[in-house]
């Protein structure tokens, strides 16, 4: 198994209330040279959590730190323009998220919890990661 050091949260970029699958991710990502989905897991608007890359593979979302890093996109984070970033986590996706990292911070000692954003110059995942999930 990959020594995992840090959870990385991204969004999907997509308008919020639209549902996107980790299927059309998958060709998203495949479409841009991936092999497959770049995400470990996605949390859908219902709060149903999806796997995409199995963990045991590095993943393909986080220039630098796929090695080390597990990585969990929710769908959404534009708002209903479809351009000005958002938090659109639904309270479902919320709860998910929650329960999610807690699940991988058991299972991975340690962890730390990160946006996308302390990593690249972007607005991913459209909320304060480091405020919200510190403890």
């Amino acid at each position: 198994m990959r020594t995992i050091n840090r959870l990385i949260i991204h969004c999907t970029a997509t308008p919020r209330g639209r549902h996107v699958s980790v299927t059309e991710i998958d060709r998203w990502h495949k479409a841009r040279g991936f092999d497959s989905i770049g995400y470990h897991y996605v949390i859908y608007l219902d709060g149903s959590v999806h796997e995409g890359r199995p963990i045991e593979r590095l993943g393909a979302h986080c220039r630098g730190y796929n090695a080390t890093s597990i990585g969990i996109a929710y769908v959404g984070g534009l708002d209903t323009d479809g351009s000005t970033p958002a938090d659109t986590r639904t309270d479902a996706q919320k709860t998910a998220l929650r329960s999610l990292i807690s699940i991988l911070r058991e299972r991975f000692p340690g962890v730390t919890v990160h946006g996308h954003r302390e990593f690249a110059a972007k607005a991913c995942p459209c909320f304060d990661v480091r405020s919200e999930y510190s403890v």
